[in-house]
């Protein structure tokens, strides 16, 4: 099967927005698989594991996770693949930190790639900063944590990456930090349940959104189905 990759870059934490989408996906029966490829790590923490090692795939609630591994080859050893073998998913959704993680993963070759980010000093910087080091041209879709949406704010983002290799789509995805949708996604970690149903319209609209574009042929209707039977707890 053709297996979708999708990027997901920057130094803001995207551990449970990723978990989340993947949440929606396995709802409609896709095979996923999600890949901490970040310097930190977070998803060894937050997502509940029996034993782990140093490099391992746990499933959670139907996603795979693989956490610790440097490369796909060392997944696919992993899981008893030979190396000719294709991994048998439909999307992979990648989570990375730096240039080394964007190459290594070929993240170039993505079906569709996101840079996350927050506006404080250190997401944006050290963000770009992985950006800066792109040798080919990458076409990316904002996603956007903040406040407000403000025209400012994503104006100096535009500044800030003047130069560099990335076509910016023009559209962004916008989720609000202030509307409490984390201390639902903590409550959540402690139970180490993937729950809906206390987040804010707009966190769930920007999943339905991410999802929708992710799939590509699956209407917007059947996508709000699989979060309310989430939602549901079914």
């Amino acid at each position: 099967t053709y297996m979708k990759k999708i990027g997901f870059i920057g130094a803001y934490d995207k551990t449970d927005l990723i978990i989340y989408i993947a949440k929606i996906l396995t709802t409609l029966k896709k095979k996923v698989l999600v890949i901490d490829a970040t310097t930190k790590q977070k998803a060894r923490y937050v997502v509940p594991v029996i034993n782990p090692t140093k490099m391992y795939v746990t499933e959670y609630e139907e996603i795979d996770i693989a956490v610790g591994f440097p490369n796909i080859e060392d997944i696919k050893r992993y899981l008893g693949y030979s190396e000719e073998q294709n991994l048998d998913y439909d999307i992979v959704l990648i989570d990375t930190d730096s240039i080394e993680g964007f190459n290594i993963f070929k993240l170039e070759e993505s079906f569709k790639n996101y840079f996350v980010t927050s506006f404080d000093a250190y997401s944006l910087k050290k963000g770009l900063e992985i950006l800066s080091e792109l040798k080919t041209v990458v076409s990316l879709t904002k996603v956007l944590f903040a406040e407000e949406m403000l025209k400012e704010e994503d104006d100096y983002l535009n500044f800030l990456s003047l130069g560099y290799k990335i076509i910016w789509n023009e559209y962004r995805i916008y989720f609000p930090i202030e509307n409490g949708d984390l201390s639902v996604i903590y409550e959540n970690q402690r139970v180490a349940k993937i729950k809906f149903k206390k987040l804010s319209i707009q966190y769930k609209d920007g999943l339905a959104y991410m999802s929708e574009e992710i799939l590509g042929d699956v209407s917007e209707m059947t996508i709000r189905r699989a979060i309310k039977l989430i939602e549901k707890g079914v």
